[in-house]
């Protein structure tokens, strides 16, 4: 295993709350770490990565880019496809990728801290790139797709996966707080990127990248307690610590979800999109 310090992004102010992971309090990290690791066993994320794995294709020596890693458990799973070859692991938060190295399991996964949007690595350098959830907080997506494309050999395979946060849906809570909720979500949580899902197919064509597909999954959700991993504004721990639900609404919105639930009327659901495309000759 090795680390790296990577170029980082210049400017800090125009990241999402996400992103700045490593300016928040260890208490905060944790948090937000047990967060992914139950998001990634969550079956609706299942199903789309696994939307992701085929659309990427890995084969046995390949060598591939998890950029924007997490706990790493995908990069993982990913070497054990390619070995003989490698997977590198990247991610903007040095919190982060200590949380991947000490879940390291014995693959053939380097970790490396990096940018995606300033990748430290050659022209053509590898087989097949990865980005999950990642775009939506960058600030400067196109740039980040370019760089990604960069770093692919000709005719290997860039797979984006993103959300678009502006389909989701929810049933069973009073309109005024549905409103109010979007509201802030899309003014000021996700005032930059809200619709990135939507939005990769055309990124990755301006890259340059050819025989582009693109698939979107809907996630649905009929009970609070399954969605929390994937929406935090269900999370009564998480959603006030990243300020997701707005103070003067929180206790009202929460009492809502509660009844709800207890009538069996919940329901959330939105859509991630997998965008895959080949970088040409």
């Amino acid at each position: 295993m090795c680390r790296h310090n990577g170029l980082m992004t210049s400017d800090p102010a125009a990241l999402t709350p996400f992103s700045d992971i490593d300016k928040r309090p260890p208490e905060f990290v944790a948090l937000l770490l047990a967060a992914l690791e139950a998001m990634a066993v969550v079956p609706e994320i299942q199903r789309v990565r696994q939307v992701a794995r085929e659309a990427l294709r890995p084969a046995p020596g390949q060598r591939l880019l998890d950029a924007g890693c997490g706990a790493g458990e995908v990069a993982r799973q990913l070497a054990g496809e390619v070995e003989p070859g490698e997977v590198v692991a990247l991610d903007l938060s040095a919190a982060t990728l200590t949380a991947a190295v000490d879940r390291h399991d014995g693959s053939k996964v380097s970790y490396i801290e990096g940018d995606i949007s300033a990748l430290d690595f050659p022209d053509s350098h590898f087989d097949g790139v990865r980005c999950e959830r990642v775009l939506q907080h960058v600030p400067d997506p196109d740039r980040a797709v370019a760089e990604l494309v960069r770093v692919t050999r000709p005719g290997g395979r860039v797979c984006l996966v993103d959300t678009d946060w502006e389909s989701m849906t929810v049933d069973g809570l009073p309109d005024h707080l549905v409103t109010l909720f979007k509201a802030h979500l899309y003014g000021r949580v996700m005032r930059e990127q809200p619709g990135i899902g939507r939005t990769l197919r055309r990124r990755l064509t301006r890259a340059g990248a050819v025989d582009i597909e693109a698939m979107p999954v809907t996630c649905y959700f009929a009970t609070p307690g399954a969605s929390i991993s994937v929406l935090p504004m269900f999370d009564p721990q998480l959603a006030g610590r990243i300020g997701i639900i707005p103070d003067d609404i929180h206790d009202e919105w929460f009492t809502a979800v509660e009844a709800a639930a207890a009538r069996g009327e919940f329901l959330a659901a939105l859509t991630i999109w997998v965008v895959v495309g080949t970088r040409p000759n």
